[in-house]
This record gives structure tokens, sequence and C-alpha cells, in this order.
């Protein structure tokens, strides 16, 4: 089938040109085709402007886009203490007329229990994919200049944060709506465990808390 391929960002860059038509019968064999190298890890494929996963077959004329993971920004699990000002610094671009975050922190009161501390556990590597696809799926629905998210594991004190998110955007209605889906979308799909520990007992916490 032959096929519209659009590259966007670093791909564009790297190959040498924005559009060409190519020879592929699904979308896993659009990449080799470019004859570019290794295919960069995190890298997603839409198929006349959908999402689309690499088994999917290919019709005569279909635009495929293949889109890096993020245009900016930064996706981060660690055992570190989190620092605003470096996502915010992350997200930092000359087109941004504004900086939305948020930064979720350990509360000493939950369910009606006091909370000692938190205790998150992640599987990192997929969690870091997640956020990237989380972001390309924003930068997709709003105008954003980058995304950034960084995300502790471990013990978590009270007060503490445990997720810190920027988002830059010319327009700051897509800056603050983009950040508000980040958080919410976060907690229900990327894998991360909240352990809560309190004052004679502990609980692990299921997604969307």
């Amino acid at each position: 089938m032959r096929v519209h391929v659009k590259l966007f960002a670093g791909l564009r860059e790297r190959a040498g040109w924005s559009s060409r038509e190519i020879e592929a019968r699904t979308v896993g064999d659009v990449w080799p085709a470019l004859g570019l190298g290794e295919e960069p890890g995190g890298l997603l494929y839409a198929v006349n402007r959908v999402y689309a996963d690499r088994s999917q077959e290919l019709r005569d004329g279909d635009e495929v886009a293949l889109i890096p993971p993020v245009s900016g920004g930064a996706f981060v699990v660690t055992e570190e203490r989190l620092s605003l000002e470096t996502v915010v610094a992350e997200v930092a671009d000359e087109r941004a007329g504004g900086i939305a975050t948020f930064t979720g922190t350990v509360r000493r009161q939950s369910r009606g229990r006091e909370v000692t501390h938190l205790e998150y556990e992640a599987y990192a590597e997929m969690a870091e994919d997640v956020m990237a696809k989380l972001a390309a799926d924003l930068e997709r629905r709003y105008d954003l200049c980058a995304v950034a998210i960084h995300h502790r594991t471990g013990r978590v004190e009270i007060g503490e944060a445990s997720v810190v998110i920027a988002v830059s955007a010319p327009h700051r209605q897509d800056a603050l709506a983009a950040c508000k889906d980040a958080i919410d979308t976060l907690k229900e799909t990327v894998p991360l465990w909240k352990k809560e520990i309190y004052e004679g007992g502990e609980e692990w916490i299921g997604r969307g808390s």
C-alpha cells in the first residue's frame, strides 16, 4: 500500500524531510521502510489522525504520522525529593505565554485516620513510558509547548511533594486545562501504587486516589 508519512520535531530534523510517500502494508512496516536506522524509544504512530498499533493494516492513501513522545519536558520516577523549579525549567519555552503547575503533597489526615507517611511503589520503566504517552496525548488535544512530570517512589513524609507537573503553552487556557488533565489521567493510568501508613496500621490505596 502506498501511504503518506509525516514526521515531526526531532524526527523531521533527523530525516531532513517532513513528509513523503512510501510503500507499507502495516504501521509496523513504516519505520523500517524509511531507512533511518534504529527506531527511537517511545515513538508513537497515528493513522489518519488516530493513534494506531504497529499491527494495524494500512490502506492506499492513508496518512501515517510518526510522533516523538514529547516535544519537551521530562518524565521521571525517583526516590529523590522533587523540585517544582526543576520541572518549570524543563518546560521553559520562548513560545510560551504561560506555565501551569501542580504539586501533590502528602497530607496528615486521610479517610478519617492520622497518616504518618506514604510509601510509593512503581514499575518505573513502564511508568515513565506511560507518562510520555500521556503527554503526547495532551499535545494532540491542546496547543502546548512542553510537559514535564516527576513522581516520587519510596517513603514520602508529611508535607513533601509526591508529584510535580508543569505544562507550558502559548495560551494560559491550554496550559491550565492540560495540567488538570495530566494529574487526573496520571492517577488512572500510570503504574504507581500508594501505601498509606497510619498510626497503628497501613493500607494500599487503589488507582485514582
